[in-house]
């Protein structure tokens, strides 16, 4: 058993679902863990990376289904790291970006932890870039925001509001299942004919992409069976991507050797 001088924990953003987009950093930390706990985002491939003898722990959360709760996976952070050592805490995307990770990190700190980050690819970015949309554009966008679509209170931001007013890229993390009131509140501002892409697990071979309108993007998704995880993006710069949309794909069937950082 090691002391509590030993023990550290490191956040590491898993990105979002290639596991070749983990960071270098990211991989070197995860060679090092004693114990990996590890969200529904992180791909599990990325386990790989760990010492077969580390301990690995599944905390994961989807709508409705929690291995843990947030409380929960708090004390095993902590727990973990003062019985084993070295915590890796392997969340998807990029640990700060809607990943709850400060929590993690200050809950910790309170027992005097020593705490780390290593960022990751962030899915808000990396997924729509696959589908060849770059969410700023030279004229056409000068800007971009990135949303949660449901709050704490399960409600649709209040920012969607002002975001469907800008002339800025939107980028909706978490929105599907308040999909109806976004389409509202463009239509509102008469963005009917707003070009819109809806990318479910992004970057994985499970990958699903619908790109319509605002005024057409529920019944595609309806008839894609479209759901979460997904991606939403609004804004002029998705309506010249689709011949694009297959370049990522077509990168990985030619690059198929992986580095691997990992030790017995």
């Amino acid at each position: 058993m090691k002391n509590k001088i030993n023990s550290r924990i490191t956040l590491v953003g898993a990105g979002p679902g290639d596991p070749d987009l983990l960071t270098i950093k990211g991989a070197k930390v995860l060679a090092e863990a004693d114990v990996v706990l590890y969200d529904a985002l992180a791909n599990e491939d990325l386990l790989s990376f760990a010492p077969k003898k580390a301990l690995k722990i599944f905390v994961g959360k989807r709508k409705g289904c929690h291995a843990y709760t947030q409380l929960e996976i708090n004390q095993l952070i902590v727990d973990n790291a003062l019985t084993y050592g070295h915590v890796v805490r392997l969340k998807g995307g990029d640990p700060f970006i809607f990943g709850r990770g400060i929590e993690e990190i200050e809950f910790a700190e309170s027992f005097g932890i020593p705490t780390f980050v290593v960022p990751g690819i962030s899915s808000s970015i990396a997924v729509p870039a696959s589908q060849g949309i770059s969410l700023t554009k030279r004229g056409v966008s000068e800007s971009f925001w990135v949303i949660t679509g449901t709050t704490s209170a399960r409600k649709l931001s209040t920012d969607v509001v002002l975001a469907a007013q800008s002339t800025a890229t939107v980028v909706i993390l978490m929105g599907m299942s308040k999909l109806d009131e976004i389409v509202a509140l463009f239509q509102k501002e008469s963005k009917g004919e707003m070009p819109v892409a809806i990318i479910q697990n992004g970057t994985t071979p499970q990958e699903q992409v619908g790109i319509g309108t605002v005024n057409t993007i529920q019944k595609i998704v309806t008839d894609k069976n479209l759901s979460s995880p997904a991606i939403i993006v609004i804004g002029e710069v998705v309506g010249d991507s689709k011949k694009r949309s297959g370049f990522y794909k077509e990168l990985k069937s030619h690059h198929n050797k992986v580095l691997v950082y990992g030790k017995e």
